[in-house]
């Protein structure tokens, strides 16, 4: 165990440090600046790190995510299935109706559920995520928040990553706390107005940082962050 934890932890300082230098040619250095006093506000990179497992609600869904493995359940009522999925991997077991599906009926799923957890996490952790390799950063300007507060812009576009690399995203953080405070989204980096413009408000501690969730506009609700649960939830339909 001492071993494997000491592996992983080597290989995210690696990967920490192999992103700094894709931002460095990439992302302007204020943008750069900015997003690493946001990372800082909510609780550092360490702690971000070092959670384990993190539960939530987004819109009919219901997720879980060990961090650590990249193992993720999505319930879907709606869609009578729960999706068993490793994000890495993208092995794992779908059940439709209670009744697991064969492996080659499970394949499409399994995606599903992969894409599933890229949209709805983001719309969760994406502060951590300012600084994943292919995003570009650039500071845009400084606006004023609904708050009164100044607000630096940041833009937000993607090189080759993610489902939908042509969307653009503007972060508005907030001067006096260096946290995010709205987000507009573009479906096209080309794209001048935005699709939608929310708050990202109501930033609650959960285990050791901070995120935003049960927002005053729509958004993830009921997070749970802990280090400890049930390894069944990442195997069987039936947990409890």
């Amino acid at each position: 165990m001492v071993q494997s934890s000491f592996f992983k932890l080597t290989l995210v300082i690696f990967f920490l440090s192999f992103n700094t230098v894709i931002l460095a040619q990439n992302s302007d250095e204020k943008a750069i600046a900015i997003a690493n006093n946001i990372v800082e506000a909510m609780g550092g990179q360490d702690n971000y790190n070092n959670t384990r497992f993190i539960q939530w609600d987004f819109g009919k869904r219901k997720l879980y995510w060990n961090k650590w493995t990249g193992d993720v359940r999505v319930e879907s009522p709606k869609d009578s299935l729960t999706i068993l999925v490793n994000i890495n991997t993208l092995k794992g077991k779908v059940f439709h109706n209670d009744r697991l599906l064969e492996e080659n009926s499970a394949k499409k799923w399994l995606t599903k559920g992969k894409n599933w957890w890229i949209n709805d996490s983001y719309w969760l952790v994406m502060p951590w995520k300012l600084q994943d390799p292919g995003v570009t950063l650039s500071h845009l300007k400084t606006e004023k928040l609904d708050n009164g507060n100044l607000a630096d812009v940041l833009q937000l576009t993607f090189n080759a990553v993610g489902v939908t690399p042509d969307n653009k995203y503007y972060v508005y953080v907030d001067q006096t706390d260096n946290l995010i405070k709205q987000w507009a989204f573009f479906p096209n980096f080309n794209d001048e107005k935005p699709r939608f413009t929310m708050p990202w408000d109501n930033y609650q501690k959960a285990g050791d940082i901070l995120l935003s969730f049960n927002r005053s506009d729509f958004g993830p609700k009921n997070v749970v962050v802990k280090q400890d649960f049930n390894e069944k939830l990442f195997t069987d339909l039936v947990y409890e």
